[in-house]
């Protein structure tokens, strides 16, 4: 079963850990190492995610399972409000910067699931447009997303260490 909570700065260091884990295994094997460990060492570290979780313009929403008598986390969502991007056009957005489902709870519904938790919590915090960067060389997030109502609108350029990759931005009406 999956129960849903706000994650607290307290939890910096075990989305820290989790967030790098889910960056590594998902994008690790298509991209160089040297670039892989600049950018998580920056965007993941316990200080960043503490950061992030303090910011009144983000919430983050932590999805956990008791799996086999653990308490694990499923996966996460970190959203931030009125971040926009220039191919972002509706009203009061709300940027999924971070949406990881961990490989266990793949194909389950959870994702789908956490993206219902992601949409109440949007319009929770008023917004009207949710809106993401997804890599193109990610077909299986751009299927789920789109599945999902989203459509992709332009593109953006998204840094990992020193290789400029490109980003599809997907909007839709929450």
């Amino acid at each position: 079963m999956i129960t849903f909570r706000r994650a607290t700065v307290a939890d910096a260091p075990t989305l820290s850990a989790f967030a790098r884990r889910m960056f590594d295994d998902t994008f690790g094997p298509h991209n160089e190492p040297a670039d892989m460990k600049a950018y998580t060492t920056r965007a993941f570290s316990p200080a960043t995610q503490a950061r992030e979780l303090a910011d009144p313009a983000r919430a983050c929403l932590v999805a956990e399972s008791d799996r086999d008598g653990t308490r694990a986390i499923a996966g996460y969502a970190l959203l931030h409000v009125g971040s926009t991007d220039p191919c972002v056009t509706g009203p009061y957005p709300v940027e999924i910067e971070r949406f990881y489902v961990d490989t266990p709870w793949h194909a389950t519904g959870t994702a789908h699931t956490i993206m219902t938790r992601v949409m109440e919590t949007a319009l929770e915090l008023e917004g009207e447009t949710l809106w993401l960067g997804v890599w193109t060389h990610n077909p299986r997030a751009i299927a789920f997303y789109t599945k999902e109502g989203f459509v992709d609108v332009g593109e953006h350029s998204f840094v990992l260490g020193t290789d400029v990759q490109v980003d599809r931005v997907m909007a839709r009406p929450i």
